[in-house]
């Protein structure tokens, strides 16, 4: 079998060379470069849930800070708070 003379060509060798260098041998391959964007996916997705979450997190903040009552209420529900003189009891419901 005879190879075609392109092959015999240095910039073609060359060139080759350094399409296989680049796509499967050097630290910046097609499967790191895969990799990394799916971990900038994911980052980028966890960036948005903890964005809402402080967006929650302030909103609820400026509510309790809004009335004493209010502040009271929380305390009751979340930190399960009570006066000295009231008995507590806790419902679990089961799904």
């Amino acid at each position: 079998m005879k190879l075609p003379p392109i092959t015999k060509n240095f910039y073609f060798l060359f060139g080759s060379f350094f399409i296989i260098w680049m796509l499967f041998i050097d630290s910046n391959d097609i499967y790191t470069q895969y990799q990394l964007n799916k971990k900038r996916q994911v980052l980028e997705n966890q960036k948005v849930y903890y964005l809402e979450k402080i967006a929650e997190v302030k909103e609820e903040r400026d509510e309790l800070f809004s009335s004493d009552k209010k502040l009271e209420k929380f305390a009751r529900e979340k930190y399960l708070m009570k006066k000295e003189t009231e008995d507590l009891f806790i419902i679990k419901e089961e799904k």
